[in-house]
């Protein structure tokens, strides 16, 4: 977590980008002084910026001043913690709301990962459906090493990426990665070379937009819902999703001509 400075301007900006398939909404984390430390304030205008951005292509998130987010703002749980459980679990709620809705939403969320992500912006990271980082990005879930726990879905999702010896290493040691070890490790989709990040995330931009909403959508409610199932149910909620989608009226023609149409040695290419 980062101790709390003057914030410069509103904490989370939007803005909206239009690209050659729709519109792109970036979201930035904007408390620079602070490292992009999170507040209750912060959370819940990252949530609302999210919810509102529900109708692109793809949603950005990303802080400015070459940070991600250093976590928690320190300032903040001391006063929340003056005030009692209750005043607590409002900034735990509005965060954890927040990364909620990431994976409840239909578009996909891109952290673009630059500088630090730091316990609860480490966290933040997992919660996005890819992650672009810096090759020299540093994140870490190191909550305990100022006596903390993780607060912001890190002790559930962590494991589920990576496995439980490595996340259950990870959390007791606090050992920093870099963007490179990261996407070895699985916790992010890919880490590139400073010179080549923001070129990178262009190109995932335009990819991920070029993509059919509805296909989407449904890809991505079957990743994020199969992993609270047994394989079977997962399988089962596979073959209804396909079926629904190829039957429905926002299934382009193409996806049924490609269903049907075999590869080269003679299979189908699903």
């Amino acid at each position: 977590m980062a101790a709390s400075r003057p914030a410069a301007g509103p904490p989370v900006l939007v803005r909206r980008e239009q690209v050659a398939d729709g519109e792109v909404a970036h979201i930035t984390l904007n408390r620079p002084a602070a490292r992009n430390a999170i507040t209750v304030t912060m959370a819940r205008m990252l949530t609302e910026a999210l919810a509102a951005a529900a109708d692109t292509r793809v949603i950005i998130v990303r802080g400015v001043g070459g940070t991600f987010c250093a976590g928690g703002d320190f300032a903040e749980v001391a006063a929340l913690r003056a005030r009692g459980p209750a005043a607590l679990r409002e900034l735990f709620d509005a965060f954890g709301d927040a990364c909620e809705l990431i994976g409840r939403m239909p578009v996909p969320v891109v952290a673009a990962v630059e500088g630090y992500a730091m316990a609860g912006g480490f966290e933040l990271v997992q919660s996005c459906d890819v992650a672009l980082a810096r090759d020299d990005a540093v994140l870490a879930d190191n909550h305990l090493n100022s006596g903390m726990i993780p607060a912001g879905g890190g002790s559930q999702r962590l494991p589920r990426i990576t496995g439980v010896p490595r996340a259950l290493g990870h959390i007791l040691t606090g050992d920093r990665l870099t963007g490179a070890q990261a996407a070895q490790w699985g916790v992010i989709y890919r880490s590139v070379p400073a010179a080549e990040f923001e070129a990178a995330l262009v190109s995932l931009i335009v990819s991920l937009a070029s993509k059919d909403p509805a296909a989407v959508a449904r890809a991505k409610h079957l990743v994020r819902a199969g992993l609270a199932l047994q394989l079977a149910d997962g399988l089962a909620l596979e073959t209804e999703t396909i079926i629904e989608h190829l039957a429905s009226d926002v299934a382009p023609a193409s996806a049924a001509r490609s269903a049907g149409r075999g590869a080269p040695d003679g299979r189908g290419e699903a």
